[in-house]
């Protein structure tokens, strides 16, 4: 949305609570002492805005949640440019929203155009976790978040920021691993894990990601999945196929499957290929972490089909 267009007085802004230091209004008069000063202090963030802007009602009450769940950490300046034109032209700001972070008197990161709040929240936990003053444990759970939610971008932010902090901080490195494998960089994954100190060798977190490199790369040259099933098909007891068909089924996503075919092979032949299914299981289990629900159904088979 362009900066010329005409404004419709009928609409304006809702302004800030009287008092609230963390969102304000920010004139062009006010902007060197609210913006570029406070950015000194703590990360400042100038969302450029117009009361004829449709994506800017959008983008500014999310803005202004995730601001505030910061307590404080970081500031957000709402700027109405068609009563304060002055600093978005000289910013070569061209539409609308427009969002900038200053730190240190200078704006060094932001975007355009509305956003979901997990793309919001991946600036603010990068600004805080870069300026020192975020506790590392809530910025690494949204880290998490988005990578739960898909949002590998947005992740890798939170994560690398978070180890421009703290090198070593395993949680961190473990994040960034998942979200690199995630996204098929499985050589910027195992990289990522060489960061880890050697006194997390075994940290879960950190396992968890080398047992699901291992997958993916053991799954990489097993060759189409419709011919392993049609192998599985044609011979139930060719636990070679059914075997590398749960590989190829898990690197596809598909873990209750996976988990089927690999049982299946345990309740047939607990002995083949040196207890080769069971073993395999198990590394899946580690990859997939101990609280996910694939996990906890598969050793309760497994249990199961052992103790029977």
């Amino acid at each position: 949305m362009l900066l010329n267009q005409p404004a419709n007085p009928a609409e304006n802004g809702a302004a800030s609570p009287a008092g609230d230091d963390v969102v304000i209004d920010v004139t062009t008069r006010s902007f060197m002492k609210d913006v570029v000063e406070e950015s000194r202090q703590r990360p400042v963030l100038v969302d450029f805005w117009a009361p004829w802007c449709g994506p800017c009602k959008q983008l500014t009450p999310i803005i202004e949640k995730v601001v505030r769940a910061a307590k404080g950490k970081i500031r957000l300046a709402k700027m109405n440019t068609d009563e304060h034109p002055a600093v978005a032209q000289q910013l070569g700001i061209q539409s609308l929203p427009t969002v900038y972070a200053f730190v240190n008197g200078q704006p060094i990161d932001g975007f355009m155009g509305a956003q979901p709040e997990t793309q919001v929240q991946a600036l603010v936990d990068r600004l805080v976790a870069a300026a020192g003053g975020g506790d590392i444990a809530e910025v690494v759970a949204s880290g998490e978040a988005a990578l739960a939610e898909g949002d590998l971008a947005g992740a890798a932010e939170i994560f690398t920021a978070v180890l421009a902090e703290e090198p070593a901080n395993v949680k961190a490195i473990a994040g960034l691993a998942r979200t690199q494998l995630s996204g098929g960089n499985v050589e910027d994954a195992k990289a990522t894990l060489a960061l880890a100190p050697e006194t997390a060798a075994n940290d879960a977190g950190i396992a968890a990601v080398r047992a699901a490199i291992e997958l993916e790369e053991a799954a990489a040259g097993l060759g189409d999945v419709r011919e392993l099933e049609a192998r599985v098909a044609a011979n139930a007891l060719d636990h070679q196929a059914r075997f590398d068909l749960a590989l190829a089924l898990n690197a596809r996503g598909l873990r209750e499957e996976a988990a089927d075919h690999l049982l299946a092979i345990v309740r047939k032949d607990r002995t083949w290929n040196e207890d080769g299914a069971r073993k395999q299981l198990v590394q899946l289990f580690e990859a997939w972490g101990p609280t996910d629900e694939h996990t906890i159904a598969g050793r309760r088979r497994l249990s199961s089909i052992l103790f029977a």
